[in-house]
């Protein structure tokens, strides 16, 4: 009978002699996170589309991938030595053009097609929308005469990073305007990431 009641107290020295504090919570640092999901941007390699993983804070935000697109591919990109065989369709941006900033829209309301930037009107600025299953790329005025592998990099581009945030077995389809150009086209035409 001694022993049944010395049971409770060993197990008591036991926990309390292993280390664990009796201060309850400890202080350690910041939350756990996890690392963001990579966007896929589509440029060209030897005439097809190909997804470049890049970092962004603004993951699901179709007009902020459009805004990696434009910034092309990056030196040592995919391995050295793909860097040579990787291009975009798309023209460079005038100058005067500016992306829209990362801190204009915030994550998960609707995209506006304001661009943050001083001087700049929503026109100047290639920006996505999207209702339902249709996603909207409005592209500036002066944006005109774009190959159909331009307009896949953007519509890839776009449809993917929206993906990103929100997975769907439905496929988006994407209206390109502006710039001369009025072409719908499915996202299920995109290569697998």
């Amino acid at each position: 009978m001694k022993a049944l009641h010395r049971a409770p107290l060993l197990a008591l020295l036991a926990v309390t002699s292993c280390g664990i504090p009796a201060t309850g919570v400890v202080e350690a640092g910041g939350p756990a996170s996890g690392a963001l999901p990579l966007t896929p941007v589509y440029f060209v390699e030897n005439g097809r589309l190909v997804a470049m993983p890049r970092n962004t804070g603004r993951p699901g935000d179709p007009t902020d991938a459009l805004r990696l697109l434009w910034d092309g591919p990056l030196a040592g990109e995919g391995g050295t030595d793909r860097l040579d065989g990787l291009t975009t369709e798309l023209p460079a941006l005038p100058t005067a053009m500016a992306l829209p900033s990362a801190a204009t829209d915030v994550p998960g309301s609707p995209l506006s097609d304001s661009s943050g930037a001083a001087g700049s009107s929503a026109s100047d600025t290639p920006t996505a929308a999207v209702a339902g299953s249709t996603m909207t790329i409005r592209l500036p005025a002066s944006m005109a005469g774009l190959s159909d592998l331009a307009v896949r990099q953007l519509v890839c581009t776009a449809t993917a990073a929206y993906r990103l945030t929100r997975p769907s077995a439905l496929s988006l389809t994407a209206v390109v305007s502006g710039g001369g150009h009025l072409v719908r086209m499915s996202d299920a035409r995109c290569p697998a990431r």
